[in-house]
This record gives structure tokens, sequence and C-alpha cells, in this order.
């Protein structure tokens, strides 16, 4: 029987079985538009013909289907591997490498991952104005039938003395309280600093202290599978720029969840495995692994050297703080410039790169100095690319793109 054989009888047999439960109408959405869950099922799936096959030969077929169907949406030929049972579903995931390693993002938990060191990955951003929704996409360009992966999707939220941007796994759903909750990023009253919150630790070993969380309510009323916390794991600052005396925008980021040392040589990020399965009293009293907030000192007017050089305080590492990279005027065009090899076409005040803002005492390499970690413009209406790469994960990218989006009027 060939391979493509037998993934189509798989997709027929998790067919059968979807009709027969109540969550049919659930799976096929989401199979179609985003990327499975990467969460354990209340009920386990029933056992069928391919639950028995020896672990050797399961292994064999479930990595050439991973290799051969790289890219979306043929990789959700590789997803249906993960959804016949349970031991099939246990090799896919000890099969699937992070981003950081393969460049692919295949499980949601990939988006809470670091990007690949080298290409970057390509994504586009949908703004629905009338809703305040703005949707991340998998993809250089919007294509033609609309059928795009989605990956993230942020709900703008005014309040009285700021904004919040709701960010969720899937297209329609900002609740809180739901294990689709991804995180938030909040800004204050002027639109100059914010701050980016996740739903989990960087990491699996990492669990902040009491002050550098919140949570959103009572631990006890609501499902254990859902997150009662936001973790602090980077800061915003756009310098006050009045009627644009100062050009365009000047914008740094505090990512306190990143060491330094992870762009020099041999150097590495945490990153997590999983998504947490419960969240206990035990989560509120743990070690500190991520920067306190009074170790970053970054200014409106500026970021001084102290930030650059701040330290984390459980680990005493010095933190990532990334910079929009400086543009150049043109004379002919009469306008500032930057070279985002094609990937922006429109120009726009919201449009920056982001590279990392580094001491020279810190021995970092000229060309790690000036590699774009994150880029982010306008292609058309309504209609943004951004670009991420190692250290930063697509929720990270997301959340500081997010922020060009907030009104600032002391900036502009």
């Amino acid at each position: 029987m060939s391979l493509k054989s037998i993934v189509r009888e798989m997709k027929d047999g998790i067919g059968n079985i979807s009709r027969r439960g109540t969550e049919r109408k659930h799976w096929s959405n989401r199979t179609r538009s985003h990327i499975v869950p990467d969460v354990a099922l209340s009920d386990p799936i029933e056992q069928g013909q391919w639950a028995n096959l020896p672990p050797e030969l399961l292994l064999d077929i479930i990595r050439r289907v991973e290799e051969s169907e790289a890219s979306w949406p043929a990789r959700s030929a590789f997803l249906f591997c993960a959804s016949v049972c349970k031991s099939w579903r246990e090799i896919t995931k000890e099969i699937v490498k992070t981003p950081e390693e393969c460049g692919r993002l295949t499980f949601p938990i990939s988006l809470k991952q670091r990007g690949p060191r080298e290409s970057p990955i390509q994504c586009f951003i949908k703004r629905d104005r009338a809703n305040s929704v703005y949707r991340l996409y998998f993809g250089m360009t919007p294509s033609e039938d609309e059928r795009d992966k989605l990956l993230l999707s942020a709900k703008k939220i005014r309040r009285a003395t700021s904004t919040d941007f709701v960010i969720s796994f899937v297209a329609d759903d900002f609740s809180r309280a739901s294990n689709m909750y991804a995180g938030k990023l909040r800004s204050n009253f002027l639109g100059t600093k914010f701050s980016i919150h996740d739903c989990q630790p960087p990491s699996d070993a990492a669990i902040q202290q009491p002050g550098r969380l919140s949570r959103r309510f009572h631990a006890k009323q609501v499902s254990p599978r859902v997150p009662a916390c936001n973790y602090r794991v980077a800061t915003i600052s756009y310098e006050l720029n009045v009627l644009r005396t100062r050009g365009p925008r000047r914008m740094h980021s505090a990512m306190h969840s990143i060491p330094l040392s992870s762009i020099q040589e041999g150097g590495s990020a945490p990153t997590p495995k999983s998504f947490p399965q419960s969240f206990d009293e035990k989560s509120f009293s743990g070690p500190l692994a991520i920067a306190k907030e009074s170790a970053m000192d970054i200014s409106s007017s500026g970021i001084s050297r102290s930030a650059v050089t701040a330290t984390a305080t459980a680990t005493s590492q010095q933190l990532l703080v990334l910079k929009n990279k400086a543009p150049r005027w043109h004379e002919q065009l009469q306008c500032w410039c930057l070279n985002f090899k094609g990937r922006v076409t429109v120009a726009s005040v919201k449009n920056f790169q982001l590279v990392a803002a580094v001491d020279p005492s810190h021995n970092i390499p000229v060309a790690e100095q000036e590699k774009v970690i994150l880029q982010f413009g306008k292609i058309g209406k309504d209609i943004f690319t951004m670009d991420y790469r190692y250290p930063l994960s697509a929720f990270q990218a997301f959340a500081i793109c997010l922020s060009s989006f907030d009104t600032k009027p002391a900036c502009e």
C-alpha cells in the first residue's frame, strides 16, 4: 500500500469516527482554518485498525508523511496522523521539531516557540477595521482563494485609561476564560508604553514570582486547563515625538524572557515544549525566572545604557533589548527609507525593522547586530507583512506589531 493510500484511508477513518461524536463541527472548523490544538481530549479517540501497528513501522510512516508534507495546506495530512489514536499522537509529537530547528509551524505550541535562526518565517496581518480585529496568517501574501492558514488573532478593546489587544488562537473567541486565550498586549493612556503578557511561562521550567503575574479570575472558578494568570514577558516603549519634530517613530522592546546571551555564539533562549496542563496555587510561589519590572528602565525619551545592560534578578543574565533600525533620508524621494527586500510596498508610519540594541562591550558580531529580527510593513489597504526569526516567537512578534496599530498622539 502506498504512503498516499495510507494517509487517505486514515482521513476516511477519522471522518467516520468524528461523525459518530458530537465534536464533528468543532474539529472540522479547526482543521480547516487553524492549527490543531495541542491539548489532550477529554475522551480518548476510538481505537481503530491503525492503532496496533508495530512501533518501528508506525514511526517510519509518520516520519515520511512529515517530510513529504512540509507546507500548508498539505501539512494538514500530517496532523491527521496525530488524530488517529494516542500512540500515533505521541509519536507525532516526538517527531515534530521546534521552528528554531526546522523552520516549520505545526502545533499551536509552535507559535510560542522561537523562530528559525537563518531564514525568517513570513506571515501577514489582515486588519478588520469594523470589528477592531487583527488576524495573523502564515504565508508571504494573501492567497486568491482566501484559504490562508490562520495562526493568531487579536481584538482591540479600548478602556478608560488603556487599550488591550486580547490575543487568541482562533478567529472568533476572545474570552480570557477560554482555553483558546493566548495572551494580551496592554498600553498606557498615551500609547507610548506597552506590556506583553503571555498565558504561560516562557519555558516549561520557568514559573514567575507573584509580583510579575496577575490573575484574571480565581483559579478555582475555571477549568484546570485554563491558565489563571498572565506572565509579563516584554515591554515596548515609543519615544515622545510631538508634531514629528524628531523624524519617524522610535521604539525599544525589552524582552524579559530572552537573555542577551541568546544572540551570542552558542547561545540559546528558553522555549516551552508544551502547554501547561494545570495552574495551581504552587504556580504563584515558585522561583523567579523572568526579570522584574524594575530591572528595566525604559523612558519615553529614549533608552539608557543601564537599560541595555540591565540584568534579570534571578538568573543574573542581561536581557535582550530590541530597537528599531534607523531609516535613511532619501534626497530624491524626500522621505525616510528602509530596505525591506520587497516585503513592504506602501509607505506608512507603522513600518519598522527591529535589531538588537547592544553595547560594544558585549562582543556581539557586527553581522548579528545588523540582523533584522522582526520587520513589519504595509503592502495594501489593511494588509501588512510580518517576518520574524530567532529569538522571537510568533506570539511575541505579533504582539509587538500590534503595538504599531494603536493610536499614539504623543509620538506623531
